[in-house]
């Protein structure tokens, strides 16, 4: 890894965006509370809930389908360019169009094409760009994120989403609690663990939206093949590419799958393949696994407390692999073309 003096450019402007992402995420929590009551009153009537973004967008949606299905919202998330070539009806949905930037291509032909509709709502860090001019729109502290991968980002993002769903009734204290007193655990070991690896897959259960934002994280900063998959697909045929140059991240909360990611990871052992468990189950950890333990938390709460770790996890992999990480030499922040 890289020492401070010769850090890359691009890992620096990650580490920029990092330092403050909590403190935006608290003032974006406490400065939506009109825009997500709206959007919470648009809930509460329509009952159904489409998440449209893209990349970490997505990933961000994905991770937060479970918690708005608990409280009885029809709650899915899709890739705006799969909404673009097969489309979900709208009518009687709330629309939650997700872009940090507000500019992604997919954003603009959405709009141009369908106008949006008066359920239609967007989430932002730019309160200035198209998609804010196109919808009501939550906005994240801070303005855009600079740095290539999403840090600050997603951070904002899911508290936007705890704004709305404190709005609906659910108790924000927890998730607001880990925001406040952040966890600090060492990633040494875990970085140990895959100093051998080619691959990554992470996985979870009910955090598997978490696990596919890391998943991208990992792929655009290391420039190698890591990839998500659901607890049950894993289980479904992959696990034959499992062996010792394949390391998997595994993610559980104190929630009722954390048993299924236990055994998944006792099989993913017997595979030979490395195995990280960011773990806030509270639950005795696997043996042989490479755990990095949190207190006892769920859903949001166990989000915000890992995330933070699981994203120093991710840049230190890539700085180890990757002599300019942080710089794409394929990709650009804002996707401008489809």
């Amino acid at each position: 890894m890289s020492s401070n003096d010769n850090r890359p450019t691009g890992l620096k402007a990650i580490d920029r965006e990092m330092a403050r992402q909590l403190a935006d995420a608290i003032a974006s929590y406490e400065g939506a509370g009109e825009m997500a009551a709206r959007v919470a009153a648009s809930l509460t009537s329509t009952g159904r809930l489409l998440l449209l973004g893209m990349g970490g967008s997505h990933a961000v949606s994905r991770a937060v389908e479970p918690l708005y299905r608990a409280i009885g919202i029809e709650a899915i998330a899709v890739t705006l360019s799969e909404q673009l070539g097969q489309p979900l009806p709208l009518d009687e949905r709330t629309v939650l169009v997700t872009s940090q930037s507000g500019e992604s291509a997919e954003v603009l032909r959405w709009f141009a094409e369908t106008g949006g509709t008066k359920e239609t709502f967007g989430l932002t860090l730019e309160g200035g760009s198209s998609l804010a001019k196109a919808a009501p729109c939550l906005v994240g502290t801070g303005g855009t994120e600079i740095a290539f991968a999403a840090t600050r980002s997603l951070t904002v993002s899911f508290a936007l989403h705890l704004a709305v769903l404190a709005a609906l009734g659910e108790d924000p204290t927890a998730a607001l609690a880990s925001l406040h007193a952040p966890a600090n655990n060492d990633v040494a070991e875990a970085l140990a663990a895959f100093e051998n690896v080619a691959t990554v897959v992470t996985s979870g259960r009910r955090l598997q939206g978490l696990a596919e934002a890391l998943a991208l994280g990992l792929t655009e900063l290391s420039r190698l093949p890591c990839f998500s998959l659901e607890g049950g697909q894993l289980r479904h045929g992959p696990m034959e590419m499992l062996g010792p140059r394949i390391g998997v991240v595994l993610f559980r909360g104190k929630d009722a799958t954390a048993g299924l990611v236990a055994v998944m990871a006792a099989s993913a052992l017997e595979a030979g393949a490395p195995v990280v468990v960011f773990d806030s189950s509270g639950e005795e950890q696997v043996a042989g696994t490479t755990t990095i333990r949190f207190s006892p938390a769920s859903d949001m709460a166990a989000i915000f407390a890992m995330l933070p770790v699981a994203q120093r996890f991710m840049i230190a992999f890539a700085d180890a692999r990757v002599e300019n990480a942080g710089t794409p030499v394929r990709s650009t922040k804002i996707t401008r073309s489809e």
